[in-house]
């Protein structure tokens, strides 16, 4: 007999293939907000960019754009958007962007909640700290999502320290979004690779889940169901840049993915060893699951070759490896699958491996991780 919990994120709607400034209108009315700040990054400001044209649908309800949070959420960004929703009076957040920008406004929602003022004194809400959840909620966000990470469907938020050159984790149960809006439309203006490598980020989250020993119905089902559809919809995105039907299944896709990951079971080595490439090496992010899933893949396969094979299946490459499918996939999408064409070479394995060490990944992945030598053998793999 199965056993387990499964715990859903605090998250009261999502809207799909709606209109992203009508819709953040409706929520502000319906949340009695006045005072909305978008948060953002430099990438989409400027003149006819996608953030002052998103402001200019939101008309006086938007009070100011901040967009000084760059890749994999610097803690510095994050208090410096923070220090910029007190002076504006700001009484929801906005994000707009990909994964870094959600996951910084995340933690700005821990900021102004604490009432931190400087990076260091973040450590008090960090990770597990009692701090974190004792807090009342105050000040809240929604979510329009311009990539694939699916960030804005967690109550997880990942945050650089840049002092330690390290990736941490941040929780509360409210600090996924009160809403996400996507709305494809929001989303022609990303960057192919952006798109793409995000979108194999997705596809790490449903492969990691449902190749973990450990089974849970109703996260298997929504991760088999958003691996065939991203598995399908991105090769014809790329295809098709502007065509929105394929981008709003792309989203969905994503959304689907990602909402499993809340059974409590955790993901595997691919993300904590993603999260060591992207916080301390500076990897993009998603480019990080095109280059250690399919290691990864090939280290575990003696220990869930069944479940490798379920994977393939999805993907619609049934007869070859894991691994393969999902190499090729991302190969299909012209993204890099090996560490060399990052710039990491065998020199730097070991440094990689001892941080990726203090990543809860490493505890969850279905072959045992038992020291750094352990992950030294998969980076090889990915050489």
């Amino acid at each position: 007999m199965l056993t387990g919990v499964h715990r859903n994120p605090r998250q009261e709607e999502v809207t799909y293939g709606l209109a992203a400034a009508g819709e953040v209108r409706r929520l502000a009315d319906s949340y009695g907000a006045r005072r909305l700040l978008i948060t953002t990054t430099a990438s989409l400001v400027g003149p006819g960019g996608l953030a002052e044209k998103f402001a200019a649908g939101l008309g006086p309800l938007a009070v100011g754009t901040f967009f000084a949070i760059s890749a994999h959420s610097p803690r510095t960004g994050v208090i410096a958007g923070a220090a910029e929703a007190r002076r504006l009076g700001a009484d929801l957040l906005v994000a707009l962007g990909g994964g870094s920008v959600t996951d910084a406004t995340k933690v700005m929602q821990l900021a102004l909640w604490a009432g931190i003022e400087t990076a260091e004194d973040l450590d008090r809400v960090r990770g597990g700290a009692p701090g974190a959840a004792a807090l009342t909620p105050g000040v809240r966000m929604v979510a329009v999502p311009t990539a694939l990470s699916a960030a804005e469907f967690t109550p997880f938020a990942g945050v650089t320290d840049t002092g330690k050159a390290r990736k941490e984790g941040f929780a509360h149960r409210d600090l996924a979004p009160r809403a996400v809006i996507l709305d494809p439309a929001m989303t022609v203006a990303t960057p192919e690779r952006l798109w793409l490598s995000t979108g194999m980020k997705a596809v790490d989250h449903a492969v990691e889940q449902l190749c973990n020993p450990v089974r849970t119905p109703y996260a298997d089902a929504l991760a088999e169901a958003g691996l065939k559809a991203l598995a399908a919809a991105l090769p014809a995105s790329r295809a098709a840049p502007s065509d929105l039907d394929e981008r709003q299944a792309c989203q969905i896709g994503a959304w689907l993915a990602m909402s499993g990951a809340m059974a409590g079971r955790g993901l595997g080595a691919s993300h904590a060893i993603g999260h060591t490439l992207g916080g301390s090496f500076g990897a993009p992010h998603g480019i990080t699951s095109c280059i250690a899933l399919p290691a990864v893949l090939r280290w575990n396969a003696g220990v869930n070759a069944e479940r490798q094979g379920l994977v393939a299946a999805l993907m619609g490459r049934p007869g070859v490896g894991a691994a393969e499918a999902v190499e090729g996939l991302a190969r299909d999408l012209g993204l890099p699958t090996r560490l060399s064409e990052i710039g990491i070479g065998p020199d730097r394995f070991a440094e990689v491996a001892e941080i990726t060490m203090h990543d809860r990944g490493v505890r969850s992945n279905p072959r045992p991780i038992s020291g750094p030598a352990d992950v030294v053998e998969i980076l090889k793999l990915a050489a």
